[in-house]
């Protein structure tokens, strides 16, 4: 650094040869921040002496901060290469004091699982594959139109109290079922038949108990074409329940009402834990019975509103709940087990 007679420059001077000298025998990182704060810190010795630059004739004052901006960077360096120093110098001392064989291997990554839901999803979209299905995949936001009134439900029909729906506006929904994918994979495919299935979450507004939940996985199937029967539906849900359950399953087909089939059944299963019995048996609560899916033949207005003439063509629909199925076949108790991310339950389905 240049000799200079300015007071300042003497100051500069002397602050970097006593803060250079004390960092050479900083041999800890927490000195060493103590040294930073001391020279370099808002209120240190280096910005004191510069503070003073602003007293100093105008003249002076390029010199002198110039001269400043240099011990500065000396500084910041030196302070830089010093805390780079101690940290190898800990490392290295960390290394010969553990014994550390850098070439051991790591610890292993554990492996993920398929979740429940998706193996029982996996299994259903096999079985009904064989049987000449194909997964046809719709939208989760739906419009009310499609969700409801081409569904054979209109604004004023009482079965919409069925569903709790999340409006998003007053056309716009969160799919309470995947039945609005029928009429779409219809008008996508009309007028060829069609065998297809929809997998895919749906969204009611209910209280979350061990039954319900606000989410949920279904699987819809439908099959149109002509002259199909309710002899038909019949033997593919047989054949479903026999893949999916144990070739001696038995099948109940009751009555029931849902606005887009006419008519509509709720199908059950000889119960799988007690052969149908019924005694003691708390799974089908000793009923002899499960109930696993709704279906009917496809209401002629929604063949209508699919694309399909209702006098040529026929058709079958179906839906169940994959979690539904998947507490059926492991006796789970609580629904909410699905959704909650908890390993010890989730560890069990590898």
């Amino acid at each position: 650094m240049p000799e200079n007679d300015n007071p300042l420059v003497a100051e500069l001077e002397a602050v970097r040869a006593q803060a250079l000298g004390e960092l050479d025998t900083m041999s800890d990182l927490t000195d060493l921040d103590a040294w930073r704060i001391q020279y370099l810190g808002r209120r240190g010795a280096l910005t004191q002496v510069m503070r003073g630059i602003g007293q100093l004739p105008p003249l002076q004052r390029p010199e002198v901060g110039q001269v400043s901006n240099d011990v500065k960077t000396v500084l910041e360096t030196a302070f830089d290469d010093r805390v780079e120093t101690l940290k190898q110098q800990r490392f290295a001392t960390t290394l010969s004091q553990e014994q550390l064989d850098v070439t051991l291997p790591g610890f292993p990554v554990s492996l993920g699982r398929l979740h429940p839901t998706t193996q029982i999803l996996r299994e259903i979209t096999g079985i009904f594959a064989d049987m000449g299905f194909q997964v046809y995949d719709s939208r989760e936001v739906e419009s009310d139109l499609y969700n409801f009134e081409l569904l054979n439900i209109p604004p004023y029909h009482p079965a919409r109290d069925m569903w709790d729906t999340f409006y998003v506006n007053e056309k716009v929904v969160l799919r309470t079922h995947t039945s609005p994918g029928q009429i779409r994979a219809m008008q996508a495919f009309h007028p060829d038949p069609i065998r297809v299935i929809l997998p895919g979450m749906c969204y009611r507004y209910e209280q979350v108990t061990s039954r319900h939940e606000m989410m949920f996985t279904q699987v819809e199937g439908l099959a149109v074409g002509e002259h199909i029967t309710m002899a038909d539906l019949k033997g593919v849900l047989e054949n479903f329940a026999r893949r999916l359950f144990g070739d001696n399953r038995r099948m109940r087909f009751r009555c029931s009402h849902f606005p887009f089939t006419e008519p509509s059944v709720e199908v059950d299963m000889d119960c799988f834990l007690c052969n149908g019995q019924g005694t003691g048996c708390s799974m089908c609560k000793e009923s002899g019975w499960l109930e696993i899916l709704g279906a009917g033949m496809v209401h002629p207005q929604v063949l209508r509103n699919g694309g399909y003439d209702p006098t040529v063509y026929s058709g079958f629909a179906f839906g169940m709940g994959p979690e539904r199925i998947t507490i059926l076949k492991y006796g789970i108790d609580d629904i909410r087990l699905f959704f909650s991310n908890d390993l010890r339950f989730l560890e069990q389905f590898s």
